[in-house]
């Protein structure tokens, strides 16, 4: 079966020939310095005279391998301990330069934009991802396995100035060496390549590995920085203590003073290797999750926002499913949506030559039901080749002598050189857990993919097993006792004889097929057929699919408090559309339906949301929500909402009111947060978080919390 649908990958992707992805020059030269560089965006220190240039850009979009309609220029000059990146972004039409947000870790998809990709280790896996618009707004991520991964949340310590002239829009770019992760040596290279999008065209170029089965995030692709001669992280101790004060109000109590300090102290153990101390930690300025109706019945998953979890964050993941991990961050200082205190925890993480380490120990508090426990965590990754690694994984949960561990490994193969350039990826995992006071049979999982990512071929394969008693209790498990096959097959056309088109989606194929793992008994299938899909060169996208759905109960459950769905059998045959426009104009929105047989009734989804950019400092968006749910029962309704009001100041300087409500909770949250950055790497906070019980059409202010947070940064 494998070999021959390889087989008929390989006659599709020979309807298109392979171009060369490599643009001369592939090497960028950077300059050593000794000027004092102002960091105000005009780019007139001699320095950048003096140094080298490249400008060999490509389109990727809309016109693969074509020149850019714009000159960019990009050059690299450095200090002993700071690198800087200038950016000659010209523009024939500077007036037509789409740029809304300012923000810290803004939405880049709706503006004009440049990223940077930096591996340090030169390794074809892993990098920074930095991104700056021309308001001088910035966003950065950690990158793993060239994109498999991507830890959004991580905050770099660098800065930005842009300026806006009638020649186009200009930056520098500063980023201490000690942001960055490398080893020591005389003279170093590291993979690096850039990305300009000029939204108003839908124009995306890039300096290497331009070709549509690529993205700056596939790092093996990226050209080459040298003439780096001995640079230094300057600071081998960073200490970031904080103080946090505030009051709070439950209904009629009285105002309860809370007030806590702590911090985090990090080490370079090597240059490669960092330590991190944490003492007392604190989230209380992170912003509560969205709350959701579950009209399923498997688990949620709710995504890691803390910032002590989120560095290397990829580093300690593996896979043992769609939303099924061995390590799951969340299990940590959260129990039932509460905050459990943590005590005390230390991470190492880091690289030493082609091994990656990380390892992670917490101990948090006793807090009403729950007993102080111990969590750790520690994981290896081996690089092999070019581009693929082996990995093994041990988790350790503690408390009051009983003992949950879960050991696994993975693998990963990674090649762009298959089938006339295109990508392959195969990868594999196995974990098995141990409960002191648990069965300990049939207690691990397996699983194999393969997946074929290009243009406008895309295949996946994957087989994945849940035993009955597998139990990884720091890890998420959406459901149990269970083993998925899955395929889908999608081309996405790009007709010339259609010219308002970029291109089309066509699945005929996307299909999961659930047994149980101890009886082989079918219990769910979805399947799900996209006769047509598009996505327009003014940026719109739209999808009409159509899903067959199979659900085996074999005991009842609550589907809502009215509402409950016996045992039995059940297919389910539904409709679906998708709709979204272009993300760069001031107002912008989506659309999803979905309609269709549900259980023992029906179920008409609607959701929408808009997002409305008035100018650079001005942004609001909403969301709704609703499900018309028909049973014998009766008809039932529910209902989500959400919205924010968004004020930038400055880059520097933030503002924003978000709230949420659904008919099912009653219950309304609103969080308003100022966020001021005194100096990059400090965050002062203030936040105002409203519970409001909605129930009896009645407004009842349930609990308020405002607090102040100061986060000083300390280099040495």
């Amino acid at each position: 079966m494998v070999k021959r649908i390889l087989i008929c990958l390989i006659l599709f992707s020979n309807f298109i020939a392979g171009r060369a992805q490599i643009s001369f020059p592939d090497t960028l030269n950077a300059l050593f310095t000794e000027n004092k560089i102002n960091l105000n965006g005009e780019l007139s220190e001699d320095c950048w005279q003096k140094a080298v240039r490249i400008h060999n850009f490509t389109q990727r979009e809309l016109t693969e391998g074509d020149p850019p309609t714009e000159r960019t220029e990009v050059a690299i000059v450095y200090n002993t301990n700071v690198m800087y990146i200038g950016l000659w972004a010209y523009d024939d039409e500077p007036e037509k330069i789409i740029a809304q947000k300012m923000s810290r870790d803004f939405n880049s998809s709706t503006d004009d934009n440049f990223k940077i990709v930096l591996s340090t280790f030169n390794d074809n896996r892993n990098g920074y991802f930095f991104i700056t618009n021309p308001n001088g707004a910035r966003s950065d991520m950690l990158i793993s396995n060239e994109g498999e991964g991507m830890n959004r949340s991580w905050n770099g310590v660098w800065d930005v100035a842009t300026q806006v002239t009638d020649e186009g829009w200009f930056a520098e770019i500063q980023i201490p060496f000690s942001t960055l992760k490398f080893k020591k040596a005389e003279n170093l290279v590291w993979g690096i390549n850039f990305e300009r999008n000029i939204r108003r065209k839908k124009e995306q170029i890039l300096w290497q590995g331009w070709s549509r089965i690529f993205s700056i995030m596939k790092i093996s692709q990226a050209g080459r920085l040298t003439g780096l001669h001995n640079i230094k992280a300057k600071n081998k101790v960073e200490l970031k203590p904080y103080v946090s004060g505030g009051v709070e109000k439950i209904e009629s109590e009285n105002w309860d003073g809370r007030y806590k300090i702590g911090g985090d102290a990090n080490f370079d153990i090597t240059p490669t290797l960092k330590l991190n101390l944490t003492v007392n930690t604190d989230f209380a300025q992170v912003e509560s999750d969205r709350s959701r109706i579950n009209l399923t019945r498997f688990s949620l998953y709710y995504p890691e926002k803390r910032q002590f979890f989120l560095e290397a964050k990829d580093l300690f993941e593996m896979d043992v499913g769609r939303r099924s991990k061995v390590f799951y961050s969340r299990r940590i200082g959260i129990q039932d949506g509460q905050e459990v205190p943590i005590i005390a925890g230390a991470r190492m993480f880091g690289k030493q030559k082609r091994t990656s380490i990380g390892v992670i120990s917490i101990q948090t508090k006793g807090i009403d039901s729950s007993l102080t426990t111990n969590y750790s965590v520690a994981r290896v990754r081996q690089d092999i080749g070019r581009q693929s690694s082996v990995g093994g994984i041990i988790t350790s949960k503690i408390l009051n002598g009983r003992q949950n561990i879960v050991y696994g490994a993975d693998f990963t193969y990674s090649t762009s050189k298959i089938f006339n350039n295109k990508n392959l990826i195969v990868n594999g995992s196995f974990s098995q857990s141990f409960t002191s006071d648990s069965v300990n049979n049939r207690n691990s999982s397996y699983s194999f993919a393969l997946s074929f990512p290009n243009d406008w071929i895309e295949y996946d394969l994957a087989v994945v097993g849940i035993q009955q008693n597998y139990n990884p209790e720091m890890g998420f498990l959406r459901r149990h006792n269970y083993r998925m096959y899955y395929t889908e097959l999608q081309f996405n056309p790009r007709p010339k004889f259609w010219p308002f088109f970029r291109n089309l989606i066509l699945k005929p194929l996307d299909i999961n097929y659930y047994v149980n793992e101890l009886t082989n008994q079918l219990e769910s299938i979805f399947y799900e057929l996209r006769p047509f899909g598009f996505v327009t060169r003014s940026g719109e996208v739209s999808e009409f699919n159509v899903q067959w759905v199979y659900d085996r109960l074999d005991e009842p459950f609550v589907l809502l408090d009215d509402i409950v769905i016996p045992e039995g059998e059940y297919w389910d045959t539904r409709w679906e559309i998708q709709f979204e426009t272009f993300q760069g104009r001031k107002l912008s929105g989506e659309l999803f339906i979905n309609q269709g047989s549900f259980y023992t009734g029906n179920r008409l989804r609607l959701s929408t949301d808009a997002n409305l950019n008035i100018n650079k400092h001005w942004n609001l968006s909403a969301e709704w929500s609703r499900n018309y749910l028909n049973f014998s029962q009766g008809d039932f309704i529910t209902d989500e909402v959400g919205g924010r009001v968004a004020y930038a100041f400055n880059p520097k300087l933030n503002t924003s009111l978000f709230g949420q409500w659904n008919n099912e909770d009653d219950e309304m949250l609103l969080n308003y947060r100022i966020n001021w950055i005194p100096k990059i790497g400090s965050d002062f906070y203030f936040v105002i978080n409203q519970v409001v019980d909605t129930s009896g059409n009645t407004f009842k202010l349930t609990r308020t919390t405002i607090l102040a947070k100061l986060i000083w940064r300390f280099a040495m």
